[in-house]
């Protein structure tokens, strides 16, 4: 994959015309797939959730995202989900923490702005680590993302939620824009649901990232992984 970015100067966040990838051929792509991130609570009986979910359809990656705790008990928390990722050949990424990622022996990391820069995350990850930016609603800071060596950039917050605060609320034409100009993977994140991520889809994501709308499920996170393979269909 060849440079994307020649540092030349900042990139307009300008608005996109909502028909900017209309103007270029469509290149091949793989089908959009399935990001899970964790909820804060990973004690008691979420393994089991875990797997109920990873069994019911293609997750590509599970990111572990948990607060407030030490890197000992991080690590703790994330080894038998851990295992579980790598039964069924789901890449384990760790939320913000190079360290901890290290410590494990994670896939990979996703950093937010304020983590830490993505090649010193290669340096002690080594090269086969996925690390992923996220980018906001930012064409700027996204391609400084896949300068920098990141394996895919993140936007969002594309819809209301919970999960947690936002500022961001890209226009999906980002994704458009991205997928037209960039080979690396985009990650579409922020209050997405089986009902509203046909639209990000169709935009041009890579991966759907979701949180709350399979854990919350009233139905259990193995429906709503169902769910989400119909949102998902080529």
């Amino acid at each position: 994959m060849g440079r994307i970015y020649d540092g030349g100067g900042a990139v307009s966040d300008d608005p996109l015309d909502s028909d900017f990838a209309e103007q270029f051929e469509p290149a091949k792509r793989d089908p959009c797939q399935l990001y899970l991130i964790s909820p804060l609570d990973v004690t008691g009986a979420f393994p089991d959730r875990l797997a109920a979910a990873l069994d019911s359809g293609p997750v590509a990656a599970f990111q572990f995202r948990v607060k407030g705790v030490d890197q000992h008990e991080a690590a703790r928390l994330a080894e038998p989900l851990q295992r579980i990722c790598a039964e069924r050949d789901v890449a384990f990424i760790v939320n913000d923490s190079m360290a901890l990622a290290k410590r494990i022996g994670a896939d990979g990391v996703h950093l937010g702005q304020d983590d830490g820069d993505p090649r010193e995350a290669r340096i002690l990850l080594g090269p086969s680590a996925q690390i992923g930016v996220t980018a906001h609603d930012s064409r700027h800071l996204a391609m400084e993302a896949g300068e920098a060596g990141a394996d895919y950039v993140a936007f969002g917050a594309f819809f209301p939620t919970t999960t947690k605060e936002t500022r961001h609320r890209p226009d999906p034409s980002i994704l458009a824009w991205w997928r037209t100009l960039f080979e690396i993977p985009s990650v579409a994140i922020g209050g997405i649901t089986p009902e509203n991520g046909r639209l990000l889809v169709d935009a041009g994501a890579d991966f759907l990232a979701v949180c709350g709308a399979v854990w919350n499920r009233e139905e259990g996170p193995a429906a709503a992984v169902k769910a989400f393979q119909a949102t998902l269909a080529p």
